[in-house]
């Protein structure tokens, strides 16, 4: 039997070859931060400074507005509801129709603006009619994309009242990454809308 062996030298020179190549790498799977959401409970919004009820998450926050640019807010119903875990806001304006300078037209006009300045960014924006047994109309723009508002709606009686909402996150819009946390926001803001009442 023969068996050819390898000159020693030719053994070294392969083995040193193999052992200094590059290392192959090969990456990760894309993640993103784990998300702990809390359970779905609601309370009533009956705060005096509104003559509007719904109901509202139990793990957020009313802040009345004392301050819109540096004065006094136009009208007492201007607050939000603020999400600690997701450091979110749903920002609230109302205005009573017949002391406003604007129609009801101008304040419509005035909604669809806003959402379209978001469209900029967007992929696309949805909107959604409401019209509710409790006499509330209105409709909500759901802004799919990298825009700075995810969600906005507007609601009104059509003769009296008139209330605004539009959500914000306090961070750098990852629409991938915040599309959970928008998801459990968006189904939070319906409820509030389907539970919307006027006092």
């Amino acid at each position: 039997m023969i068996k050819r062996v390898l000159p020693a030298g030719i053994l070294a020179v392969l083995l040193s070859w193999i052992g200094c190549s590059d290392p192959v790498y090969t990456p990760k799977p894309r993640s993103f931060p784990r998300v702990d959401f809390p359970d779905k409970n609601y309370q009533a919004f009956t705060e005096d400074y509104c003559n509007f009820s719904f109901e509202y998450p139990t793990y957020t926050e009313i802040e009345q507005d004392t301050v819109f640019f540096k004065e006094r807010p136009p009208d007492d119903c201007w607050f939000d509801i603020f999400y600690p875990n997701f450091d979110g806001r749903v920002h609230f304006t109302y205005v009573s129709i017949p002391d406003s300078e604007k129609t009801l037209e101008d304040l419509t006009q005035e909604a669809f603006g806003m959402a379209d300045w978001h469209n900029k960014r967007a992929n696309y924006i949805d909107e959604l009619l409401i019209n509710t047994d409790n006499g509330v109309s209105g409709i909500a723009f759901d802004i799919d994309g990298p825009a700075a508002s995810p969600f906005q709606f507007f609601l009104t009686d059509s003769t009296q009242h008139y209330v605004r909402g539009s959500l914000y996150f306090n961070t750098k819009i990852r629409a991938d990454s915040l599309a959970p946390v928008i998801d459990f926001v968006r189904s939070d803001i319906l409820h509030m809308i389907e539970t919307f009442e006027w006092k």
